[in-house]
């Protein structure tokens, strides 16, 4: 069955740090691109960061930029977003989507993507 796992999510206060694994089965990860995006209560679903295939391109929203990275272990068939100095504004349910493309190029548009996770909660809050 291919699928896309998140975990890593949880409640953290404001400054804190998540690391969120985003792992793949039922596939090779290697080929393509992943993304991650976030939902928060009421708000479009936002293209937080991206990583191509090759790992020599990624991408970052403006709002986490200097905050969050983006990573790839292939051997562990898995993506990785560490989030640093996290805010309120963080707030929300982050996906990971396997994206349509492959190669040096990652987008942040959710149309490029498919293969979506479930999702993991992350909630910043004193």
């Amino acid at each position: 069955q291919v699928q896309l796992v998140e975990s890593g999510g949880g409640l953290v206060q404001p400054g804190g740090s998540l690391r969120l694994s985003c792992t793949a089965s039922g596939f090779t990860l290697d080929y393509y691109g992943i993304g991650w995006f976030r939902q928060a209560p009421g708000k479009e679903r936002e293209g937080i960061s991206c990583i191509s295939s090759s790992a020599s391109s990624t991408e970052y929203v403006d709002s986490v930029k200097g905050r969050f990275t983006i990573s790839r272990d292939n051997a562990k068939n898995t993506v990785y977003l560490q989030m640093n100095s996290l805010q309120p504004e963080d707030t929300g349910v982050y996906y990971c989507a396997r994206s349509v493309y492959g190669g040096n190029y990652c987008g942040r548009v959710p149309n490029e993507y498919y293969t979506w996770g479930q999702g993991t909660q992350v909630t910043v809050s004193s």
